[in-house]
């Protein structure tokens, strides 16, 4: 069982690079390949830029900093989204790194008026974003449904993969620090529980 972690804050520092790094070790404790790839420090350009264009006309072949992002996916059973909250959407580096990545060809396979084909049957994505609103408001304001709609099955779903876990660390502005913690650490092993499809308990390192 193979994972693919990906990381998207500019900060390493940051709580969301605690939950990437715990969610990461938590699996790797409980078995199986883990790679973990930092967007921000690896330097990955989220813009989808010429190159991109002339492949999606099919004018050009796939940009190699793409190819090298799909290959690590390819080795992957499950893969790990684990990224701040931004409007309740992903950061932009995040969805750059999709728009660019998830493409026609690998993702699916599409051509104007004949076929449609999904893509990533073999892969199960899952979701860890980080938000600064606690439980009640994602409730009141649906924010759940925004990402069923927006990631689930916008993107997941429309490329044929399996929705894995949805876990949100809540409150990440405002909790005590070692609330925090223990709760980077429950969320990592509910990733790894999911990954395994199996219970772990105390898989996860502090962070």
């Amino acid at each position: 069982m193979n994972s693919l972690v990906v990381v998207s804050h500019a900060d390493p520092n940051s709580l969301t690079h605690h939950v990437a790094h715990a969610t990461a070790d938590a699996l790797r404790a409980a078995g199986g390949g883990v790679e973990l790839a930092d967007l921000a420090a690896e330097g990955f350009d989220p813009r989808f830029d010429s190159s991109d264009l002339d492949f999606y006309r099919g004018k050009g072949s796939t940009p190699k900093a793409v190819a090298v992002e799909q290959e690590r996916i390819d080795r992957a059973d499950h893969l790990v989204l684990v990224f701040p909250m931004y409007w309740w959407s992903f950061p932009a580096l995040l969805k750059g790194w999709i728009d660019r990545v998830f493409v026609n060809g690998w993702a699916f396979d599409y051509t104007p008026g004949s076929s449609f084909e999904k893509r990533l049957g073999r892969l199960t994505i899952h979701l860890v974003p980080v938000a600064g609103d606690d439980a009640d408001s994602f409730r009141r304001h649906d924010i759940h449904d925004a990402i069923r709609i927006q990631m689930e099955r916008g993107i997941i779903e429309y490329c044929g993969a399996t929705v894995g876990s949805t876990t949100v660390l809540h409150e990440s502005d405002t909790k005590p620090a070692d609330v925090l913690a223990a709760e980077v650490r429950e969320v990592a092993t509910q990733v790894a529980s999911s990954v395994h499809g199996r219970t772990i308990v105390g898989a996860a390192s502090g962070s």
